[in-house]
């Protein structure tokens, strides 16, 4: 129990808090734009919710029903942190919708009336799964089902890209939609639509939270230009030798990494120096001491 109660980055009670908030969140999103609409999410959801269409079997059962054996595993075989988070967001997320199927949704279900009304469900549900997806991830675990599968495979074949494991079973799933919902091609589209929304929502989240900006400047100022870009963006800078191979003139490069909103400034700030140019690149994600410098007093 001291796994739990402790962890990396602060409270892991408050990250398993966090955790289950985003389980209801989700098991919410399901109820109103998904389920009334009648198209599949994605992954292992998504073969659930059409069995429950066939066979009027609760959404939420069915998930217990595949990733308590998964998450008894994953807890043994996988790191337990993240079999535990993912324990928590799957045990809430499938209790959630095994307690709503008690309620009357009607007042807060979004029921589509005619095809643009069914794009604007797997719009909005695409959109807050993607981001509650993200959320669940950041903390050490995951939302099941396809991921637990992608977490197994990735860990006994560690070569094996994952991401097409669960692009395939996406596809399987928008394939499967045809048949189960009255061979029509509305729920393929939606279940497609869905997919992408959802997977291009979290994987901006990723990104947006670590994406930097590097600067590689070639200069004849190193000095005064790292002093007032550090003064200025409070980012330090490396230095590196360099050398025109046109001018034979010795030169210098300096290596910044910044925040993408500070990208303008940086830019004001080197074209007042003559015999300078640079060039810029993203960066995906930033590890370590990547932070703004305190200003000496």
């Amino acid at each position: 129990m001291k796994q739990f109660f402790k962890g990396r980055g602060g409270s892991a009670a408050w990250a398993y808090f966090r955790t289950m908030v985003y389980a209801v969140a989700n098991a919410l999103v399901c109820e109103i734009f998904v389920f009334p609409n009648n198209f599949a999410p994605s992954g292992i959801n998504g073969i659930a919710t059409m069995i429950q269409y066939l066979l009027g079997i609760d959404v939420g059962y069915l998930s217990l029903i595949v990733n308590i054996p998964m998450l008894v595993v994953a807890y043994f075989v996988l790191e337990r942190r993240y079999a535990l988070r993912t324990a928590a967001h799957s045990l809430t997320f499938s209790f959630t919708l095994i307690l709503l199927s008690f309620f009357d949704l009607t007042p807060i279900i979004y029921q589509a009336t005619d095809t643009g009304g069914g794009i604007l469900a797997a719009l909005a549900g695409g959109l807050f799964s993607g981001a509650l997806y993200s959320f669940s991830v950041r903390l050490g675990g995951s939302t099941g089902g396809t991921d637990v599968v992608a977490a197994f495979i990735n860990h006994r074949y560690p070569e094996y890209d994952t991401v097409w494991i669960i692009f395939a079973l996406n596809v399987s799933v928008a394939v499967a939609s045809f048949f189960v919902y009255g061979m029509e091609y509305q729920p393929v589209i939606l279940c497609a639509l869905y997919v992408f929304v959802s997977s291009k929502v979290s994987d901006s989240i990723f990104k947006g939270a670590r994406a930097a900006a590097k600067f590689e400047v070639v200069t004849t100022h190193p000095e005064e230009l790292a002093e007032e870009l550090m003064k200025k963006l409070r980012h330090g800078c490396t230095l590196l030798p360099a050398k025109g191979m046109y001018t034979k003139m010795e030169k210098s490069m300096l290596v910044c990494v910044v925040n993408t909103r500070q990208v303008v400034e940086f830019e004001r700030i080197i074209r007042k120096y003559d015999n300078t140019f640079a060039y810029i690149s993203t960066v995906n994600g930033t590890v370590g001491e990547f932070h703004k410098r305190k200003n000496k007093k």
